[in-house]
């Protein structure tokens, strides 16, 4: 790193790291999917379904990491596919809760087997303690990212809760 310029050493930033495995990851996540004629987005979307059957678009939108519009559209194609099923009216609220078809889940199964293959890649050579450590330390980068700075103390950098 240039000592006479502040910044970020990208050769030791683990932020930088970070983002560079992320890059990598959904690089590799859309080069499995692409022959399924999915994307990432459209495979979280399936996934988080699965697991949480009646998300509205809002809820799906926040899990998929996309803005509400963009997953809107996905959800109407998705409609169109046969995929999923959203209620005419909302049962509650303004939400309509979004349900897999058994279309939409044999998709969803053809798309994890190929993401499960990517993840397995990405993991090899690890140990069993890697992978729960590595667990850790990104579930604690992610806690630390999401607290509120102003909640956080000053002189341990951690939070006051």
């Amino acid at each position: 790193m240039r000592q006479d310029l502040p910044g970020i050493d990208l050769d030791t930033s683990l932020g930088y790291l970070l983002k560079e495995a992320a890059s990598a990851l959904r690089t590799s996540m859309e080069a499995v999917l692409r022959p399924l004629g999915m994307t990432v987005t459209h495979y979280s979307c399936l996934e988080l379904l699965a697991q949480r059957p009646g998300l509205s678009n809002s809820e799906l939108a926040r899990g998929a990491f996309v803005t509400r519009q963009s997953m809107n559209v996905l959800l109407q194609a998705l409609e169109r596919d046969g995929s999923v099923t959203r209620a005419a009216e909302a049962p509650v609220g303004k939400a309509l809760p979004t349900r897999l078809t058994d279309v939409g889940r044999t998709r969803l199964a053809a798309a994890t087997a190929a993401v499960r293959s990517v993840e397995v890649r990405m993991l090899d050579g690890l140990t069993a303690d890697d992978r729960a450590e590595a667990l850790r330390l990104l579930r604690s980068m992610v806690r630390a990212l999401r607290t509120d700075p102003g909640q956080r103390d000053a002189h341990t950098g951690t939070g006051r809760d």
